[in-house]
């Protein structure tokens, strides 16, 4: 995360650094102000982040979107919170985003979120578990839960072609291990832009195994 001596990003600083186009970085900047405006009133990011909110949390979620695959026509952002990073994905341009989130004042704060920036989202306002099961191409999350637990709400979601891109911090070793006792996956792991000591995990060919306590996943 950035630390206290660290320069802000600021928005030219993004727009440098991904090379988004000057219509994405308006609507990215009107999510910004209204993630900053309703922040007063409700929880939806500590506070302490907004002075770096280009980097902490605009980012720190749009650096999944190079990984996101083209042919991509439907992606579920878990537990989305403020919108990190399925927001920011959808504004960027990702397919049929659809946005899950059970506390109903984050929710209207969503629905809020794709009227001003127009993003082609859709607010499932429930529970993980009481959205029906449909096979995505690609799952997201960010600081939701540890990894075998985060495999598990994803599996309604998972189709043989399934991607999941999860943003993962100083924890992901023991994570990882956790889930190669009851998960076969496929890996892939890059450091992240915004963290030194996060990653994100690029994890495909999902599925239980059925000889758990053994570990099966393979780091490529």
């Amino acid at each position: 995360m950035a630390g206290p001596s660290r320069t802000p990003l600021g928005m030219a600083g993004f727009a440098k650094l991904t090379g988004v186009s000057r219509e994405t970085l308006d609507r990215l900047a009107n999510y910004v102000d209204l993630l900053n405006s309703w922040t007063r009133r409700i929880n939806l990011v500590g506070r302490d982040t907004l002075g770096d909110v280009w980097r902490r949390h605009i980012l720190d979620s749009a650096q999944l979107f190079p990984l996101v695959p083209r042919e991509a026509r439907k992606l579920v952002d878990l537990g989305s919170g403020a919108g990190l990073p399925g927001m920011v994905l959808a504004i960027m341009g990702a397919p049929e985003v659809h946005l899950i989130e059970s506390d109903g004042r984050k929710a209207v704060f969503l629905r809020e979120a794709v009227r001003i920036t127009g993003a082609n989202a859709i607010i499932h306002a429930q529970r993980i578990d009481r959205v029906p099961a449909f096979a995505a191409d690609v799952v997201t999350a960010r600081a939701l839960a540890p990894l075998p637990e985060l495999l598990a709400i994803s599996e309604r979601f998972l189709g043989a072609e399934t991607i999941c891109l999860f943003l993962k911090g100083r924890m992901v070793d023991e994570e990882l291990t956790d889930a190669a006792k009851t998960w076969h996956i496929r890996l892939e792991r890059q450091p992240s832009l915004t963290d030194p000591s996060g990653c994100i995990l690029r994890l495909e060919a999902i599925a239980r195994d059925p000889s758990a306590g053994s570990p099966r996943l393979s780091d490529s």
